[in-house]
């Protein structure tokens, strides 16, 4: 497979180059960023130094590679996307998209929520939002995929298998997620500086986050019915993870191990969720396409809890990103996800 990388120099971008370039069946064709063109990839991340060596080309140049190209990645930020994909559809080209352009089934909530007009909504119907464990027959059958956000990722994954069956009152979703920096992205943000974001924790974005339609609009086509969540995003002073702790009110009295035998059925043919009575933690699944699942359930409200971790630059991002491509390519789910998790 011939791919193209738009946006290869921010973090899950490089991310992504690194996946593919040890991908057994793929081949890096290009490599956009208008910040470097002519560049060299090696001179931006040194760690390629050897291994990837291109030179970057910038997105005007992109259409001379289009006849010979099967897939293209699309790693810029929302309101960009929009404008440049549907001129690789045409070209019968298959895409997966970072961004949340085309997340959303319904073009005014996205206006609503990102404050922009849709250039493009004729195409929000044929997309496929990428959760494989939810969507792989629809994935498998795609064009287009938008790629989850990583908070959704997590969000969502924690809470499908009580939405499906709807054993949680719809209206008592409460999500608590923390992400490690890199979260933000690789752009200059005072935020994000070491000396402002390092020894502290803060909540962001309450109530107004751009990730919360996401997560309720798949939760709802789960339950089949509208759900409602809260959603509290906070930036934690490490460079990737997100952990998330999601409550819920139980619809009756379940036990944990009735649960839990629940959750093992849902994900039971899906190889990159793992279900453990131990509580997850960011470091066991980082810089692997694993989410890590554990739930308790607090007899005395009858809610439960549901822990979730994920890598943000990969399950969140890129390694979910190969994922899609994998399924949408008829290749084995797993190729070129071996990985992993490193420590200390």
């Amino acid at each position: 497979m011939k791919t193209g990388i738009i946006g290869a120099t921010g973090y899950a971008g490089q991310q992504l180059v690194s996946l593919l370039a040890n991908h057994p069946a793929v081949t890096i064709d290009f490599l956009v960023s208008n910040s470097y063109v002519n560049q060299e990839y090696s001179d931006v991340y040194k760690n390629f130094r050897n291994r990837i060596n291109k030179k970057f080309i910038s997105i005007d140049k992109v259409d001379e590679y289009l006849p010979s190209t099967d897939i293209i990645f699309v790693a810029i930020p929302h309101g960009k996307s929009m404008h440049i994909i549907p001129k690789f559809l045409k070209a019968g080209i298959k895409v997966v998209d970072f961004g949340a352009d085309y997340r959303l089934k319904s073009q005014s909530t996205y206006e609503k929520w990102y404050n922009l007009e849709h250039a493009s909504p004729h195409f929000l119907e044929a997309a496929v939002y990428g959760l494989p464990e939810l969507h792989k027959a629809d994935i498998s059958s795609a064009q287009l995929i938008a790629n989850p956000g990583c908070y959704p990722t997590a969000s969502i994954l924690s809470i499908a298998p009580l939405a499906k069956d709807k054993l949680i009152d719809p209206t008592s979703i409460i999500i608590d997620a923390k992400s490690g920096v890199s979260g933000a992205g690789r752009s200059l943000n005072t935020a994000t500086l070491y000396g402002e974001a390092n020894e502290t924790l803060k909540a962001y974005s309450l109530i107004t986050h751009r990730h919360t339609p996401e997560i309720a609009q798949e939760l709802s086509n789960l339950y089949q019915d509208d759900v409602s969540v809260l959603f509290a995003p906070h930036l934690v002073p490490m460079n990737r993870g997100i952990l998330t702790t999601c409550y819920a009110k139980l619809n009756q009295p379940y036990t944990e191990a009735k649960l839990f035998e629940m959750y093992e059925n849902f994900y039971s043919t899906h190889p990159f969720i793992r279900i453990s009575k131990e509580l997850p933690e960011t470091r066991w699944v980082r810089n692997t396409n694993f989410c890590d699942i554990s739930l308790r359930v607090d007899t005395s409200t009858n809610r439960v809890i549901v822990v979730s971790a994920i890598d943000n630059l990969m399950k969140g991002a890129a390694s979910q990103a190969v994922h899609n491509m994998n399924i949408m390519c008829g290749f084995d789910e797993t190729l070129g996800l071996s990985q992993i998790s490193f420590l200390p």
